[in-house]
């Protein structure tokens, strides 16, 4: 794990928060927030299930310092509207597409990562934005139509619990599935994953569940890089079904596996992976795409 951030979590977040621009679209009841920061080449980020922005919280300043990143908050995550039903990888696919032709400037090419459940609707964006995405990066994601990864220890909460057993139940399901190294889950961590699961107002599980990504693998157009820690937990029994899926589409698909790091690859080993992403990205001329 990079240098450990110090300071109050809260505090740091809000500093990181208020450095952004922003700008909202259309999103159901309400408005997808975008959060902007850096110049360069354009650059979505799209963050994982029970998530929000702050996904990518070790992240964006090294990454800010050479492209324009685009982070938003999923619809019904965070500070986003709640979609309207049916909450499927397509329809939220759809939100995200158009947000990213109402907030990038027109004709604006760009790169998209999708963590996790952002990977799935990701899939489903890059499909309907064609040509306009040049790099689509997935990491650990599901929605392959693969067999269902059954994790034991996963505790259950209520927002009404006392603060103390929250975080331990916290703790422990970030230990579960987020993280390779208990160890690594510090203040910022369990923070963030006690403030973004009680913003989750869409059930990913039914989307992870669905074969919506290996359906839209085919229409992608964008080059395809495929980056995971090396112990994710959702990836590591599946890694040869996932090559033969991704390079039935573009037999070059690359795969990047971070050691020590779990699904939550891009907090946990945060410089390798700021460094393997830029890599990749760097690795495809931007406009260039598979027809």
């Amino acid at each position: 794990m990079n240098e450990e951030i110090v300071g109050d979590p809260d505090t740091l977040v809000a500093q990181l928060d208020a450095s952004a621009e922003r700008r909202l679209t259309p999103c159901g009841d309400g408005d997808m927030v975008w959060r902007i920061w850096g110049d360069g080449p354009a650059l979505v980020l799209l963050h994982g299930g029970h998530g929000s922005w702050t996904h990518w919280i070790r992240n964006i300043p090294d990454l800010a310092a050479n492209y324009r990143l685009y982070v938003p908050d999923l619809p019904g995550y965070g500070d986003s509207g709640t979609p309207d039903e049916p909450h499927t990888s397509e329809n939220l696919g759809e939100i995200v597409a158009n947000g990213v032709n109402l907030v990038l400037p027109p004709e604006t090419p760009c790169a998209m990562v999708g963590f996790s459940l952002g990977g799935i609707i990701g899939g489903s964006a890059v499909a309907l934005l064609g040509p306009r995405v040049h790099t689509f990066v997935v990491i650990g994601s599901s929605g392959l139509d693969l067999p269902r990864v059954n994790i034991g220890g996963l505790q259950k909460w209520t927002p009404d619990m006392p603060e103390a057993a929250l975080r331990d139940i916290h703790r422990q399901n970030l230990a579960t599935i987020m993280v390779a190294d208990p160890n690594n889950i510090d203040a910022l961590a369990l923070q963030l994953q006690m403030s973004n699961t009680l913003k989750a107002r869409v059930k990913g599980s039914a989307i992870a569940r669905s074969d919506a990504l290996r359906r839209a693998l085919p229409a992608i157009k964008a080059r395809l890089v495929c980056i995971s820690g090396a112990s994710d937990v959702y990836v590591v029994d599946s890694v040869d079904e996932r090559k033969a899926l991704f390079h039935a589409v573009q037999p070059d698909t690359p795969f990047h596996s971070i050691d020590g790091a779990g699904h939550w690859v891009m907090y946990e080993a945060a410089d390798t992976f700021n460094s393997a992403l830029d890599q990749a990205l760097r690795a495809a001329a931007p406009g260039s795409v598979f027809v």
